[in-house]
């Protein structure tokens, strides 16, 4: 009888040390992984200081902001390619920084407007171009296409053109001359035709 207690009392402290034992890790365990998620979102904290008030800012995971980025990368290369004034040191300026943003899709685009004129007659002209985006639409693969109005302002008259392309994108590392990090590829016009053309008197 007493063996039968003590073989039930080893038991029972046994299943007690292995209950207490599986606790222990079930709540080291919830622990760990409370205090990782208090580090990680304390890592997505930032203070800045104004005035010595320090100010809370939030990081925020950067592929959540990625489309936008896309869009105001697509937005800036079209806007540079495509706003021209009459002055032949801001077209190589605007182009320059456009053929950062592009592969050798822009690139070839730009040689063949130079070599049929397209530059020259802005020059010759004194037009000025500006360029009105009107919506850019992501799809599947980092295609893009872009639509907008490009406003030609003459000396004798306006002119409306409607302008449509699209491309690829592709993620680079960000650098200087490439802060969002994307490169416009495979880029090609698709529609680019007079929408009005309105005379200006010229007395």
């Amino acid at each position: 009888m007493i063996i039968k207690n003590i073989e039930s009392k080893i038991k029972l402290a046994t299943y007690l040390s292995l209950g207490s034992f599986i606790t222990a890790v079930i709540i080291c365990m919830g622990v760990s992984f409370f205090a990782y998620k208090q580090v990680s979102n304390a890592r997505q904290s930032i203070y800045i200081l104004d005035n010595n008030i320090p100010i809370l800012a939030k990081q925020t995971n950067m592929q959540m902001n990625r489309p936008a980025e896309y869009k105001a990368a697509v937005d800036l290369f079209h806007s540079l390619f495509f706003s021209l004034t009459p002055d032949d040191k801001h077209i190589e300026y605007q182009m320059k920084k456009a053929m950062y943003l592009a592969d050798e899709s822009g690139a070839l685009q730009y040689n063949n407007l130079k070599e049929r004129g397209y530059f020259n007659s802005i020059l010759s002209s004194s037009s000025v171009l500006t360029l009105q985006t009107d919506s850019i639409a992501l799809e599947p693969r980092n295609k893009f296409t872009f639509y907008g109005k490009q406003k030609i302002e003459r000396r004798s008259a306006t002119i409306t053109r409607s302008l449509i392309t699209e491309g690829y994108l592709m993620d680079i590392p960000r650098s200087e001359n490439n802060s969002h990090g994307v490169l416009i590829t495979n880029w090609k016009t698709l529609e680019n035709k007079d929408l009005s053309h309105v005379s200006k008197n010229t007395f």
